[in-house]
């Protein structure tokens, strides 16, 4: 067995990274792939907390890395999810923590475990994003639909194609996807959030999804489950929709909060997204 590296990043914090990286994961899981989700963000971790294991961890990522620990004994098993497993990360130690050998030592393990691996990066192109970054077979940059995060998105986009091992040894570039969280059309009717069309525009990666402004987002988040195992929510149907995207499951137009998004008029004019970006 020889799994599938998915990066889960943005360019900005807060944009819901860890939240998709625990959804994703477990809709992989419910379609009966083998999924390890995996913390980089050491010393900030919180996948943990998302999916509802911080009092399992007793050997971390870390720990596996430096050798003190097996593979088998950090991994953690999803008590709902029999083929989903959480390879937490330290609390305690600084970011550069992190050995390239260590990883590279900790990936080869899980690979020969696993059809999918999914590395929650920090953000931006800090030392834990560099090294989950590293290994993607494939990167879905997560982003809201603002001018700040959007710029960062595209800075990541940028950055992704050089700083892979995929690069590094002249193979196939990594496939970048893209997936828009708290997405609000009543808001982009205001001109307080960008329209989808720009978005797409401007980052010019596959949309896998639109995950929507939802309470139920953060109530699942706080109560440790995977916004994805909810099939009554938008949210957690978008989750859904956008692994099936991914597997080449579906091919339908992307479903919106509300169809008129499609149709609003652009939040800001084109000249100033023009002069943020790379393409201006």
């Amino acid at each position: 067995m020889s799994a599938t590296v998915i990066t889960i990043t943005s360019g900005k914090g807060g944009v819901g990274k860890t939240t998709t990286t625990a959804a994703f994961g477990a809709a992989l899981a419910l379609r009966g792939k083998r999924v390890c989700v995996v913390d980089f963000d050491v010393g900030l971790r919180n996948l943990d907390l998302v999916l509802g294991i911080e009092k399992r961890v007793v050997y971390d990522f870390l720990h596996v890395a430096n050798g003190q620990a097996k593979l088998g004994q950090a991994l953690i098993r999803d008590k709902r999810i029999d083929n989903l497993y959480v390879l937490a990360t330290s609390q305690t130690h600084e970011k550069d923590a992190l050995t390239f050998e260590g990883v590279n030592r900790v990936m080869a393990e899980l690979k020969e475990e696993f059809d999918y691996i999914l590395c929650d990066s920090p953000a931006g192109i800090e030392h834990g994003a560099i090294m989950a970054l590293y290994h993607a077979d494939h990167a879905i940059v997560v982003c809201n639909p603002e001018v700040s995060s959007i710029r960062d998105a595209d800075r990541i986009l940028g950055f992704i194609a050089s700083k892979s091992k995929r690069a590094e040894e002249g193979r196939e570039p990594v496939q970048e996807h893209l997936l828009v969280t708290r997405f609000d059309p009543e808001r982009v009717k205001q001109g307080e959030m960008l329209p989808l069309h720009d978005i797409q525009e401007i980052l010019s990666a596959e949309l896998l999804g639109v995950v929507p402004e939802s309470k139920a987002v953060l109530k699942s988040s706080n109560a440790g489950v995977p916004a994805s195992l909810d099939e009554n929510t938008d949210a957690g149907r978008a989750y859904r929709d956008a692994v099936s995207r991914f597997l080449g499951e579906v091919r339908n137009p992307i479903r919106l909060p509300s169809a008129p998004a499609l149709e609003m008029a652009e939040a800001e004019p084109r000249g100033f997204l023009r002069r943020l970006f790379r393409f201006a």
